[in-house]
């Protein structure tokens, strides 16, 4: 009898590679059932992972002694509610980014989870990328001195397609792309500074989406929205009805440490780009391409003019798969947690705190630039998170 971990998926969207990488019969995992309000997916879950079992409601997942963990990738807006259903009925939960569309949200989450004892994960996968955990090691080897300061560029070519055709551009599901796009990126920056945003001001609007044709309510998106694509900009239409959300924005963050960093986010870019720039107290690091065979650069051997060859150069590692191997490593942390349990290079904490910076630095923006404090998180969550999700810390 194999005794892979049988996974229930609740959302299979955007976000079906999740359950892709999950279903690995006679290797740790199979997807078992899924849940989705689409009819048109359920009919087709039995020929995507078979033997599974496809139902409407989600709560059927939860109450099935056959499921033994959950994998949450719907909309933004549920997570809470179907996450901390899942927790209290004892399964360990896969959360996909972000933990939550504010910090109130997020941290009811993390109180279900410790009142519970039952494990909680965080999809940010971008911590299992080759081009993240490159530029780590060259941190935590001490090539560049001390971080002190991280600067983010992100371009993002098919901002308008994916994220203004459907939920993502409605402010009440998601509080902004500041939170929703950023929170990786918020999240990388906090992993390789070494400490959490306390600080944050940033201006940002709606500059080229904001006037273009819109779908009526309850209209289904365009047939190959995700893979026909339209140009210029401005070109753009059938976008969601409600569009209320910011396409650029810039934001400015004070670590708990003393590291300044900054976050560039722009959704009518040509081209598809994320940029990121350490500079420590010895030297700088700077990724060019994130995908694998790109390269992250390091200079470190004093001033001079720039140098495209810099002083040592890296290539980030080969890998297979979606999101460059990491959502296939993400999925098996997970599993392995929520099996045995222990350490995992993801931690809902800084799933929190990346919420956080990015709620309240979109507070900010709606609020010309007025710089806000990041609240703390209660010290007893802390405490049990830091312990590995087991009480007594």
């Amino acid at each position: 009898m194999s005794d892979d971990l049988r996974i229930g998926v609740i959302g299979l969207g955007l976000r079906r590679n999740l359950a892709t990488a999950a279903h690995r019969p006679g290797r740790g995992s199979v997807v078992a059932a899924a849940a989705d309000l689409d009819p048109a997916v359920r009919a087709q879950v039995p020929g995507w992972y078979e033997g599974a079992v496809a139902v409407e409601d989600y709560r059927t997942l939860l109450d099935s002694p056959d499921i033994d963990a959950v994998i949450v990738a719907t909309p933004d807006d549920t997570h809470e509610a179907i996450a901390c259903e899942a927790l209290r009925a004892g399964k360990p939960v896969y959360v996909e980014k972000p933990l939550g569309i504010s910090v109130e949200s997020c941290d009811t989450i993390l109180r279900t989870a410790y009142e519970t004892g039952t494990r909680l994960y965080v999809g940010h996968n971008m911590r299992h990328m080759g081009v993240v955990r490159t530029m780590r090691d060259i941190i935590a080897r001490g090539d560049i001195g001390e971080p002190k300061t991280v600067w983010v560029r992100h371009f993002v070519s098919y901002g308008g397609d994916y994220y203004f055709k459907d939920w993502h551009a409605d402010r009440r599901r998601t509080t902004g792309l500041l939170l929703q796009k950023a929170a990786h990126d918020i999240d990388v920056v906090h992993w390789l500074a070494g400490g959490y945003t306390t600080r944050v001001n940033a201006l940002g609007d709606l500059m080229v989406y904001g006037d273009l044709p819109r779908r009526a309510p309850d209209t289904p998106r365009p047939d190959g929205w995700l893979r026909e694509f339209d140009w210029p900009p401005t070109a753009r239409k059938d976008l969601h009805h409600v569009v209320d959300v910011e396409d650029v924005s810039v934001m400015n963050m004070r670590l708990d440490n003393g590291v300044i960093a900054a976050y560039q986010q722009c959704h009518f870019s040509p081209d598809y780009f994320r940029n990121y720039t350490v500079i420590g107290t010895e030297g700088r690091l700077e990724n060019f391409g994130d995908r694998p065979g790109d390269e992250v650069r390091v200079w470190n051997t004093g001033p001079s003019g720039y140098r495209a060859d810099a002083d040592v150069v890296h290539r980030v590692p080969d890998a297979a798969g979606s999101h460059g191997g990491a959502d296939e490593s993400i999925i098996g942390e997970f599993c392995r947690f929520a099996r045995d349990g222990g350490t995992t290079d993801t931690d809902p904490v800084a799933a929190r705190m990346s919420v956080a910076a990015g709620a309240l630095a979109t507070r900010s923006l709606r609020d010309g630039g007025t710089p806000y404090d990041v609240p703390p998180l209660d010290p007893r969550l802390r405490a049990y998170f830091a312990n590995g999700q087991v009480s007594g810390a």
